[in-house]
């Protein structure tokens, strides 16, 4: 593992640099430093996963009597699901400002450590106003994560591997949902544990595997990207030198040397002014990308999460204690996508993989709605439908979180990521689930079809805006698709780092 210089040896200063550290990072081959950031940043996805899956599969053994709340399903899928979906916006919002502010590994610690003790309180609930709040401060944790990560991620993959890996990180989202609905089948068992306890030990168990990440995750180093625009140029120059060197012994030969540098004027913090100004001022046709991208996921995504084993169970009368199996199913689909597709994303080329999956993803929704209302799916059929849909939808998704994440300047990325993120989520994701539990709740089989035509027609309206003007990112430096607000032309007299 490589350690980060300690921040007391090296002091923080402010002037202009010239740097070779992007074009360092890009060129280095897949090592084991790699995987260890994969898997100490990746991870995250799997816990929120595990979250809104457990959440969506106990909804209905919560609302019975006996569970130790007086709550409702529909409150669980419906007002909880949103009040989660708030805080996620709103800790994106917070924790995005401070990671572009003070550090990418600072945040992506600090986050980890709120959704920790927030959800080890939700299981601790006795009134439901206690369940509300900690699913609001579980969310709050997560929506910092997306920022803090996704901002680290592509900052420390080389250029020729960002969209894949991108994407398969933000696709193992759905391994933490395949064992969040196995898991609520063994919890939900009442042979096993009372209906008092089992949906508790559910969440308890998402706090075990979050300290094990946390563990993981502090041997994850501060982005050299940006460290060497805020005035440590010297530290991330030490940390790159020290990974070379790693990755040097690792595979016996020497690296290539890096293909070109950049100038920049080093400043400790950036206004959210400037931020605003360069997202929508001189960036105004991305930023329609963005916003495309995340409504029509979000929607579709947080409204079928949050409510899928609510449709088994009013349609179809699948058992509360078996729509886990169901779930599995379709998040083995979702993770399959962004494994399977992902490559395509740096080969055949972003505006091709995510126009195609979007508007892919929201015919064959179309084509399912349909059979839905017409009375012809089973439980086993319609999920079978819901896996098709979802195994392109999720690479779809992914690719939103990848976009945003590296068509801005370095300086805006977090606060991009968690701008863009919150304002689609508050959109689709806080609305997607409130809609969805009424209609759902109403029983009646024409209101859910209009549920799934709203999200088919949000995801191919976003694949239509992807295929004038997604940016062509695959393979090249972050620094080339968005020139940093700091850069400067090359001087002779500046520092080398």
């Amino acid at each position: 593992m490589t350690a980060e210089p300690s921040p007391a040896s090296v002091p923080a200063s402010t002037g202009t640099i010239t740097t070779a550290v992007p074009a360092r990072l890009d060129r280095l081959p897949w090592s084991r430093w790699h995987w260890m950031i994969v898997i100490g940043l990746g991870t995250v996805w799997i816990l929120d996963g595990l979250e809104v899956t457990i959440v969506g599969n106990v909804a209905g053994r919560i609302a019975e009597e006996g569970s130790g709340l007086d709550i409702s399903s529909a409150q669980i899928t419906g007002l909880a699901a949103a009040l989660y979906v708030a805080g996620a916006c709103s800790g994106a919002l917070f924790f995005g400002w401070l990671t572009d502010r003070y550090g990418r590994r600072k945040l992506f610690m600090a986050t980890l450590i709120v959704y920790l003790v927030a959800t080890a309180l939700t299981a601790l609930s006795f009134e439901t106003w206690w369940f509300f709040l900690f699913r609001f401060l579980t969310g709050f944790g997560i929506g910092g994560e997306y920022a803090a990560i996704n901002s680290a991620i592509d900052e420390l993959i080389p250029s020729h591997y960002r969209g894949r890996v991108d994407l398969i990180i933000n696709g193992s989202y759905w391994l933490g949902a395949i064992g969040g609905a196995l898991l609520s089948i063994v919890m939900l068992d009442t042979d096993i544990f009372p209906k008092d306890l089992g949906w508790r030990l559910s969440f308890g168990l998402g706090v075990v595997l979050g300290l094990v990440v946390l563990l993981v995750r502090r041997h994850v180093p501060e982005s050299p990207r940006w460290q060497f625009i805020h005035g440590q140029g010297e530290k991330a120059d030490a940390l790159v030198s020290s990974v070379e060197r790693e990755i040097e012994e690792e595979k016996g030969e020497p690296l290539p040397p890096p293909a070109g540098e950049i100038t920049i004027h080093q400043r400790k913090s950036i206004g959210f002014g400037l931020i605003a100004k360069t997202v929508f001022g001189r960036y105004p046709r991305r930023a329609v990308l963005g916003l495309s991208l995340f409504i029509g996921q979000a929607f579709l995504y947080n409204a079928i999460t949050f409510g899928f084993g609510a449709i088994l169970i009013t349609f179809f009368d699948v058992p509360t204690g078996s729509t886990g199996y169901y779930f599995a199913v379709i998040a083995a689909g979702n993770f399959m996508g962004p494994l399977l597709l992902g490559k395509l994303f740096d080969t055949v080329g972003r505006r091709i993989m995510i126009s195609g999956t979007y508007l892919l993803s929201g015919i064959l929704l179309f084509g399912t709605a349909w059979l839905f209302d017409r009375g012809s799916l089973t439980a086993t059929t319609m999920t079978a439908c819901w896996c098709v849909v979802l195994f392109f939808a999720s690479a779809g998704a992914s690719s939103a979180y990848l976009t945003v994440s590296e068509i801005f300047p370095m300086e805006t990325r977090a606060m991009a990521i968690a701008f863009f993120y919150a304002l689609g989520t508050a959109a689709g994701g806080i609305s997607g689930p409130l809609i969805f539990a009424d209609l759902t709740a109403s029983g009646v089989v024409g209101d859910t079809a209009l549920a799934f035509r709203i999200g088919a027609g949000l995801m191919c309206a976003a694949g239509i805006v992807a295929a004038f003007l997604a940016v062509n990112a695959e393979r090249r430096s972050l620094e080339d698709i968005a020139t940093p607000l700091s850069a400067t032309e090359p001087k002779a007299e500046g520092v080398r780092g």
